[in-house]
């Protein structure tokens, strides 16, 4: 699923944090404009149920997901809502069964070769590497590409305008994902334009 939506959207990942729902169907037009379609919506907020089921609705072209997810409940909670993808930061068993139930795309979250052996015996051979600056970088997924050739990442935590594209270079990165492409001063101010032209850029 992941190769056949990458075909058709930029292999950016914007984690879009909602404080205010009025701003999620804005904000993912203005992202789906620039090229991004691929959405994480996370779970950090109050709002982000909500967030999921107003953009799924309303902003054609969006491929709509659920981030932050740390609890079965909250993954079955997200899919009733549309989600069509969801990512954790982590991996626990629970996680895992009941991805494995769904069966759709999912990103578990892993940071150590012993994550990544785990959530690969489960079937899921994406898989997110977070926090990625602090947990090794470019260095640790070059490492990686030896052992778990089979596998592929988007690395998320520490990433931004500068260095998204170093990651994207490496053969094992998939994606890439991030918050600079939704800024806090950008969204506060709706200045969705100024959104549009970062994804765009991106």
């Amino acid at each position: 699923m992941w190769d056949l939506w990458l075909d058709r959207a930029k292999p950016l990942v914007p984690v879009m944090v909602i404080e205010d729902p009025e701003d999620a169907v804005p904000m993912a037009q203005a992202l789906v404009q620039g090229g991004v379609r691929l959405l994480e919506i996370t779970l950090r907020t109050r709002h982000g149920l909500e967030a999921i089921t107003r953009i799924k609705h309303e902003v054609p072209g969006a491929i709509v997901g659920v981030g932050t997810v740390t609890s079965a409940q909250q993954m079955e909670d997200a899919l009733n809502r549309g989600a069509e993808f969801v990512v954790s930061p982590g991996i626990s068993p629970e996680l895992l069964e009941c991805a494995r139930r769904w069966g759709g795309p999912y990103l578990p979250g892993v940071a150590t070769p012993s994550e990544v052996l785990q959530a690969r015996a489960a079937g899921f051979k994406y898989q997110k590497f977070f926090p990625a600056a602090a947990a090794g970088g470019i260095e640790m997924l070059k490492a990686f590409s030896g052992p778990f050739a089979d596998v592929k990442f988007c690395p998320t935590g520490g990433i931004g305008q500068k260095n998204y594209q170093d990651y994207l270079a490496l053969n094992n990165v998939f994606a890439v994902g991030g918050s600079w492409l939704t800024p806090a001063e950008a969204v506060s101010a709706r200045n969705w334009q100024a959104i549009t032209t970062m994804a765009i850029a991106g």
